[in-house]
């Protein structure tokens, strides 16, 4: 059992998402949450506190009576239960629910302590709420989706349970769970958050991760299959920048081509005496694509990394409204619920996801252009040349999905619409930008998998595999484990789907 006190990591996430860790309650988290509701629950009796004796939004002008508090926040759970569009999968619902248990965790939200103990149950049992893309504005937070969540809590809407949708009720009675009863103001606190946006940014910067790592290996490959000057990834260059990420990824390239025998040291070819030579044979310097690696992916690490930073942070604030201060006796009405922070780091994220895919799309047509690495067949073709096709209709799929990401990665954060009747006059919309961003991501995936593949018959074509470095090698039994070298025409797309779901899954067979 991962025990969680209201500090959560990425390696937390990790190990819940994708090593179906368990996770209970630390006492003294109960104890702090039983505080904080007895503490809301008397100093609201003779005062004005948003969304216990109120109505909601431009609505909260209306005082509510005590006899309809209860029923104030059942209304206001199904009234917003709308969203459309696909489910969203099962693992980012875990995500959100787990950043939304954290956050009720810290004690500031004044919820009952049964809430926590149903969504602990939920979360162990994998019983994940159905939870739908659309709806969220990314302020009051993601009132739609989370609305959803709240439904399932009160034994409503529906749930995916082993694989299948069921109504929540049917799945609660066979596993003997009990819906929450709402005992003061447990609808607006499990909706009123960042939680979705936030979840789903964390299992995104898990995946840009696993993105990154394997464009650093491609990356490496082809610098190998085309015998590249090695000075390019040279400790003493990329140091003369100041860029942490730069510096990072040429020393991961270099490690990985450390026992390569294909890499070339510019001393022993150019730098030593040269005579009667007016054109070179060879590139003196390689296409930006395979020389300028360090420097396009040095950004996408720093941004991954500052992502990561900001979406912690986030997991492990108070986001919803108003904030129950136990320690100061007080009741603070604000806006922590803006979802900014989320929606700006998914955009910036979902921009360097692009710029890897089009690198990947950049270094596969390298290598299916013969004019351009002067070593290879076109396209990668190892049967008969206008007989056979090789990797030739591919590389339309890898351009149009490069071409979508190009255009995915417009930002969302500068594109407020007011609702609400304009109390909600500038927005976040986060809970887009998170989801486009896991779309994009997608996308990357599935360039990679038709350049990886592209690299292995380049590597077969060139009998090199005993001279590519050892990380090379490995990477080139796994996909051919996964698509046998070919000569003549073979159907593609299963190929190509089966290295993709590879490369997702990598942290599996880590």
């Amino acid at each position: 059992m991962l025990a969680l006190n209201g500090t959560l990591g990425i390696s937390d996430f990790q190990q819940i998402l994708f090593g179906n860790q368990l996770i209970q309650i630390e006492e003294n988290v109960l104890k702090t949450v039983e505080e904080s509701f007895e503490f809301l629950k008397t100093f609201s009796e003779n005062k004005i506190i948003y969304g216990v004796n109120t109505g909601f939004g431009p609505m909260a002008q209306y005082k509510i009576e005590d006899s309809e508090r209860i029923q104030l926040q059942y209304n206001l759970i199904r009234s917003h239960a709308s969203g459309t569009g696909n489910p969203m999968p099962p693992l980012y619902v875990k995500a959100a629910m787990l950043a939304r248990l954290n956050t009720l965790c810290l004690g500031n939200s004044g919820v009952h302590k049964s809430v926590i103990q149903l969504m602990v149950q939920l979360i162990n049992k994998d019983i994940t709420p159905v939870i739908y893309e659309h709806g969220g504005v990314g302020a009051s937070g993601d009132l739609v989706q989370l609305a959803h969540l709240a439904l399932v809590m009160i034994g409503e809407g529906e749930v995916l349970y082993k694989g299948e949708k069921h109504a929540t009720e049917i799945v609660f009675k066979k596993e003997n769970l009990q819906p929450i009863s709402i005992q003061l103001r447990e609808g607006i606190a499990l909706m009123n958050g960042t939680s979705v946006m936030t979840g789903v940014g964390i299992v995104n910067t898990i995946y840009t991760r696993q993105i990154l790592n394997w464009t650093v290996t491609a990356s490496s490959a082809i610098n190998e299959i085309v015998s590249a000057y090695d000075d390019h990834l040279s400790f003493e260059l990329n140091q003369s920048k100041k860029h942490q990420g730069q510096r990072e990824i040429a020393e991961l390239m270099r490690t990985h081509l450390k026992d390569s025998y294909l890499i070339k040291k510019r001393e022993h070819h150019l730098y030593n005496e040269v005579k009667n030579v007016a054109v070179f044979e060879d590139k003196v310097q390689e296409y930006y694509s395979l020389r300028c690696v360090p420097q396009i992916l040095g950004p996408v690490l720093d941004t991954l990394n500052t992502a990561e930073a900001i979406l912690i942070e986030e997991v492990n604030s108070a986001n919803d409204n108003p904030i129950v201060d136990v320690k100061n006796q007080n009741v603070f009405h604000g806006g922590n619920f803006h979802g900014d922070y989320v929606s700006l780091e998914m955009d910036k994220l979902k921009l360097v996801v692009t710029k890897t895919s089009m690198l990947a799309e950049r270094q596969l047509n390298y290598l299916l252009n013969p004019n351009l690495n002067r070593i290879l067949p076109p396209f990668v073709n190892l049967g008969k040349l206008g007989v056979n096709f090789g990797m030739q209709g591919v590389q339309f799929t890898a351009t149009s999905t490069t071409a979508e990401n190009q255009m995915l990665s417009n930002p969302m954060y500068v594109h407020s619409i007011p609702n609400n009747n304009d109390n909600q006059d500038i927005v976040s919309m986060g809970t887009n930008a998170a989801l486009i961003t896991k779309k994009v991501i997608e996308n990357a995936f599935e360039v990679l998998a038709i350049e990886l593949i592209t690299i292995t018959q380049a590597i077969e074509y060139l009998n090199i595999k005993d001279k590519v470095s050892s990380k090379t090698k490995q990477m080139y039994d796994d996909i051919r484990a996964i698509v046998p070298m070919f000569k003549e025409d073979v159907v593609m797309y299963p190929y190509v789907n089966a290295v993709k779901d590879f490369l997702i899954n990598e942290h599996k067979q880590n």
